[in-house]
Formats: structure tokens, sequence, C-alpha cells
């Protein structure tokens, strides 16, 4: 199992595997290629075993008004065969040691159960526009105390 950054030849490969990750929805796949399409900077990260995707993070923007105030992680996504095997974890691990990661304020709408385990807190503050009382919002490394809601990139 080999972790590296995407390249333009896994892209179509990481795709494939956000359709097999979320078969119930068009979303991520959409979300994912809308970002790539509209150029916006994205932090993103594939596992590879045997020739084969089966595994992808990704992290974009996050926004106070214009300003950048860290990143969003989303999303992280495993091929389900895969699936409760540590993949996801090994890959989060790794992202959360890169450089421009691990100086970053993190933001995640997830299960707090999985991403606390990584150090992610609830999150007060910034308000998350996708999380009704933040319910499911965490983030890393926030010092936010004035009250903002958060910005995404436009395709989200």
């Amino acid at each position: 199992m080999k972790i590296r950054k995407l390249a333009p030849d896994t892209y179509p490969k990481a795709s494939g595997l956000l359709r097999q990750a979320f078969p119930d929805s068009t979303y991520e796949v959409q979300l994912v290629d809308n970002l790539h399409k509209n150029g916006r900077e994205l932090h993103e990260w594939v596992c590879i075993h045997v020739n084969s995707v089966i595994a992808y993070i990704a992290f974009s923007k996050a926004y106070n008004g214009t300003d950048v105030c860290g990143l969003h992680l989303a999303p992280l996504a495993v091929k389900p065969e895969f699936q409760k095997q540590g993949v996801g974890s090994e890959l989060l691990r790794f992202a959360l040691r890169q450089d421009v990661i691990k100086t970053s304020t993190l933001f995640v709408l997830g299960d707090p159960r999985f991403y606390q385990k990584f150090g992610f807190a609830p999150c007060a503050m910034p308000l998350c526009p996708f999380a009704k009382n933040n319910a499911h919002f965490l983030s890393i490394r926030n010092k936010t105390s004035s009250p903002f809601t958060v910005g995404y990139e436009p395709e989200f």
C-alpha cells in the first residue's frame, strides 16, 4: 500500500473510487470534479494497492469572509471492500503529518466518534452552514472565538 499525491493519471481512478464509496450519491464525485474543473486549490492524496486507488482524501480552503482561515477535510473515501480495515485511518494520519496540513486550522463535518480519534474536537465557532447547531462539525487548531459562519468553496 502506497500513499501519494493525486496525479493527473490517477484522477480517473480516484473519481471511480468516489462512485464506489458513495454509491447512493453523485454529490462527492461532482464536487471533486467541479473543484478540479474550476481550478480550486486542493491538497489531495490517494492510497494505492496493486495499482488500484483504494482511498482518497482532499482538503480545500475554509473562509472567514474572503480571508482563508483554514482547510476543510472533504471528502475522505475508501473503496467498500477495504473499509473497516484501517485504510482510511492510515490515509488521514498520513495527511495530518503533511506540512501544509499540520500547520493549518482544519474543519470537518463528519462522525465525531471517528474524527475525535485523530485530534478533532467539537467546534462551537465558527458556525457551519451545513450542520444545525454545529452537530458533527469538528476542528483542529481552531482558536476562533468571534462568531462567523465558515465559508466553503462555491462548489460545495
